[in-house]
């Protein structure tokens, strides 16, 4: 099918879709390129060009072709989106999926909630953190205030995440207030040392996903992106220190 058979707007519409669906769930800038032009390629478009940065995708079919712009907003850690519209996208291009279907799929997708549900995060996280604690040298005596400290951080997390709009504030009360817990925990003789039990709970807290990305991107050629990245990856970190170096001064 060419893409003046299935329609130019179609055919752009669902490259921007799958394109923004990738990228909102944690996807590297280049891999979202290359998908939306394979996708085009296949409806007969040779010529399409896209501009992927981490606050939009601009995308074109040629150029004889007018582009379109999309904004980018709101990123979240959610791979196993990204792998179903890794999916699709090779359904389209081998021919099983028509253009309406894949639209349909993405458009499925992108309205379905997260795969694990808060409850099952919030535990994930909290085993996580008494499990780091564990291996950054921590006795068992920290496992425990760990994943308690931990479950308690990344519920502050996701709770100031939809409350407040500004960024980096909810990593940075989160960490406060692990710090604050692990402190306590000390004062009434629960767990041996403080900086384990720290460490293991800002864990799920430090974007790891996004520091591979941005060095993903780099290596490919991406400068934009992967600077810009990294200067997030950054910021985070730094917000996550604050929080922490606030709690060792109050105690």
């Amino acid at each position: 099918m060419k893409a003046f058979e299935a329609g130019t707007t179609e055919v752009i519409e669902l490259c921007l879709l799958i394109g923004r669906v990738m990228l909102q769930n944690g996807a590297e800038t280049y891999r979202v390129e290359d998908t939306m032009t394979r996708i085009a390629a296949s409806f007969g478009s040779g010529e399409a060009q896209s501009f992927v940065t981490p606050t939009g995708i601009v995308f074109s079919l040629g150029q004889s072709e007018p582009s379109k712009l999309v904004r980018v907003s709101d990123r979240t850690t959610n791979l196993h989106k990204v792998a179903k519209a890794n999916n699709i996208s090779r359904s389209i291009t081998s021919g099983s999926l028509s253009i309406r279907e894949a639209h349909r799929e993405l458009t499925d997708l992108d309205k379905a909630g997260t795969y694990y549900t808060i409850p099952a995060q919030i535990a994930s996280a909290s085993l996580a953190s008494g499990c780091f604690a564990i291996m950054f040298q921590g006795s068992w005596f920290d496992f425990g205030p760990a994943c308690v400290a931990g479950g308690f951080g990344f519920i502050a997390l996701l709770a100031f995440h939809r409350f407040f709009e500004i960024k980096f504030f909810a990593e940075f009360l989160a960490s406060l207030i692990i710090g604050v817990l692990a402190f306590s925990f000390l004062l009434m003789g629960i767990g041996n040392e403080a900086d384990k039990i720290i460490i293991g709970s800002v864990m799920p807290l430090v974007p790891g996903l996004l520091i591979t990305n941005a060095v993903r991107d780099l290596m490919a050629g991406h400068l934009v992106s992967g600077l810009s990245k990294g200067a997030e990856a950054f910021l985070t970190a730094f917000a996550i220190g604050g929080g922490v170096a606030i709690a060792f001064s109050i105690f």
